[in-house]
């Protein structure tokens, strides 16, 4: 009787390795945080169609959060998983989970192993893989505050090898994932204040920390290269801070990224380079100051720089570049032309050559409203593509204001009378701040896209075999003014600036919705619909392929629901032709649509606000697995409350 049960037991252990073998492709993998090291969040996998993903339903869960065990400095649920993708390589899931980092079985969610983490929390964003060598182990690297670490990816034990015992001290704090090319590492850099203590070092107004980016040898840990988003004296890039000094002691100009893009063809790494501090004004640092704004191309062997495209010259919006670039061959003319796609807060695309940095379309230097702020020198001109045209709201006037059919009588009625009221200042494209003193009649300016985009972090995706580009979008402006910094004590003071922006009461330009019942249900936006939107470019010709509204507000009369709605996260391409996507929406849905048309071919609701990218791989079983992690608290969109079991963690799908 114990042969049997030993001998049972031994089969239970064995099951993964004894699951079908044959029918897995190790192509079907989601091996890094966007799929692969060009940045296409595209994965071949084509048994899911828009012919059959109607079938589609959740067949496991993973949950992240465990009774009785607090998480170590955590936040909250939100704050903590909200933008976790999952890889999956060799078979196996690994992730991180708060304090801990799990390897997982990705057929049904056992788990597999655990690494507790002895301070702070790992990445909430994801690891890295590398496969080892004939010395070293395959390993699972992420970050936690400033250190990066390396796990045996078999054990999930602590690397002795890697670093010094198996970690690797920072000079910045990055959240990202680690981006791994052969024997060669890449991060970025973030920067937190006080409200995120558990992730990094607490910081004064200006940030406190100075961004350089960095090249490791993946096998020991040890830097191999630098990068400077702040030039210094004889680099490139350094004229463009002519007054002394000024791009020295700075903070901005950093690389928040959630991972970065290679062509490793050509040997090129693409830095996406946040702005310079600070965000809104910018009269004690004239000039274009480069990085900021910029996508930088180096050598990512020697960090050497390439060339650089910057979307923002003197940046004054916090229109920062969140995401890495997608790479895409465009065939156009009989040609191959190797391109990129970039987006950033602006409402903007920019389609460049990725081996030199060149518009593909028309991007001319457009004149922009000057700075309305004393001692503030904008740069006149800003590049806006002629193609593809804006994937997001960029001004706004009173024929834009909410009409009766969009929304509601009521609910137009309001918001007409608060633009009046107000009196909101926009001149177009990258309309100036205002500036405010006690007891003037300053307008307030009404800027599109706000400081979240446009576009954000989530960016693009690309399907090779339709030559689109998709990305998501919101409308959604930002309001307000600057005005005197009370604690400015003068040019000496390197921890303030003169002026600081502040909004007036009742600035997010919406008003009250009613349901039939006279009840309030929320607040709309006051401009005319679409609030958010899914966009499929077709990068052979510019044009927009197709845009659909990306989201709910079931508030509104049946026929006017399909408005969108704010959202961030991006979305994923498949094989199969279809398009993958929650995108933090407030109404909880995790959608499919037809990659070719834009068409929603399947939808279900999640018991949180997703605001991760999703991804797909294929199982040992044969089968092709959707997964998304849901952990935002609560619900919107008039759904009712999600459920409060605190059940953040890994929604996973497949057909029947």
């Amino acid at each position: 009787m114990r042969v049997r049960i030993a001998v049972a037991a031994l089969a239970f252990s064995l099951l993964p390795s004894l699951l079908p073998q044959a029918k897995r492709d190790p192509a079907g993998d989601w091996p890094m945080w966007a799929h692969d090291l060009k940045g296409t969040k595209f994965s071949g996998l084509k048994q899911i169609t828009p012919q059959n993903v109607g079938k589609l339903k959740q067949v496991w869960s993973y949950r992240f959060n465990r009774d009785g065990k607090p998480v170590i400095n955590g936040p909250s649920g939100s704050e903590l998983y909200q933008e976790v993708t999952p890889i999956v390589v060799n078979g196996i899931m690994y992730t991180p989970a708060g304090d801990r980092v799990v390897a997982i079985q990705p057929e049904d969610g056992k788990e597999l192993w655990s690494f507790e983490m002895p301070e702070g929390l790992a990445s909430f964003r994801g690891v890295g893989y590398w496969p080892g060598d004939r010395n070293n182990p395959p390993r699972i690297i992420f970050t936690s505050l400033k250190k990066m670490y390396g796990l045996n990816a078999k054990t999930g034990k602590i690397d002795p090898g890697f670093g010094k015992e198996g970690t690797v001290s920072l000079d910045v704090t990055y959240a990202g994932t680690p981006t791994i090319v052969g024997n060669l590492l890449f991060l970025g850099t973030n920067f937190y204040g006080p409200g995120m203590p558990h992730i990094g070092p607490q910081l004064d107004e200006r940030g406190g920390q100075i961004p350089v980016q960095h090249g490791y040898d993946v096998r020991t840990g040890k830097e191999l290269w630098e990068f400077h988003t702040f030039p210094r004296p004889g680099e490139v890039g350094y004229d463009t801070w002519p007054l002394k000094g000024s791009a020295e002691n700075r903070t901005g100009n950093n690389v928040w990224a959630f991972a970065l893009t290679v062509d490793e063809k050509n040997g090129l790494l693409y830095f996406p380079v946040s702005g310079p501090g600070a965000n809104y004004y910018g009269g004690d640092r004239p000039g274009a100051n480069l990085f900021g704004n910029s996508i930088v191309a180096v050598d990512m062997k020697t960090g050497k720089y390439k060339w650089h495209f910057q979307t923002v010259h003197h940046e004054l919006w916090d229109y920062n570049l969140p995401p890495s670039p997608s790479l895409i061959d465009i065939q156009k003319d009989g040609k191959t032309i190797p391109a990129l796609a970039q987006v950033g807060k602006t409402a903007y695309m920019y389609i460049l050559n990725r081996l030199t940095g060149e518009p593909i379309y028309p991007t001319p230097e457009v004149p922009v409203t000057k700075s309305l702020v004393p001692k503030e020198v904008s740069f006149p001109t800003q590049p806006i593509p002629t193609k593809p045209r804006a994937i997001a709201r960029d001004r706004m006037t009173k024929d834009d204001v909410v009409r009766p059919e969009d929304t509601t009588p009521e609910h137009a009625a309001a918001c007409m009378e608060l633009w009046n009221k107000v009196n909101y200042y926009n001149d177009g494209p990258f309309t100036s701040f205002t500036y405010h003193e006690d007891g003037d009649n300053a307008r307030p300016a009404m800027i599109f896209p706000g400081t979240t985009g446009g576009a954000n972090w989530g960016g693009t995706a690309v399907d090779p075999n339709l030559g689109y580009i998709f990305v998501n979008t919101k409308d959604a402006p930002f309001i307000g003014w600057l005005v005197k910094n009370p604690k400015w004590t003068g040019p000496s003071d390197l921890k303030n600036v003169e002026f600081i922006r502040t909004s007036p009461s009742g600035s997010n330009f919406s008003a009250p919705l009613k349901n039939a019942q006279g009840q309030t249900v929320g607040n709309a936006p006051c401009f005319r619909p679409p609030w958010g939107r899914l966009v499929a470019v077709n990068a052979r010709t510019g044009e927009t392929a197709w845009e659909v509204p990306l989201g709910l507000t079931p508030g509104l009369p049946e026929g006017k629901q399909n408005t969108g709605s704010s959202n961030s996260a991006g979305g994923i391409a498949t094989g199969g032709g279809l398009f993958f996507i929650s995108g933090g929406t407030s109404d909880r849905m995790f959608r499919a649509y037809d990659s070719r048309t834009g068409k929603e071919v399947w939808s279900t609701v999640l018991p949180y606000v997703a605001t991760a990218m999703p991804m797909t791989y294929q199982g040992k079983d044969g089968k092709q697995y959707v997964a998304i992690v849901a952990a935002s608290g609560g619900a919107g969109g008039g759904r009712g409350a999600a459920p409060q079991t605190n059940n953040h963690g890994i929604y996973v799908f497949a057909l029947p």
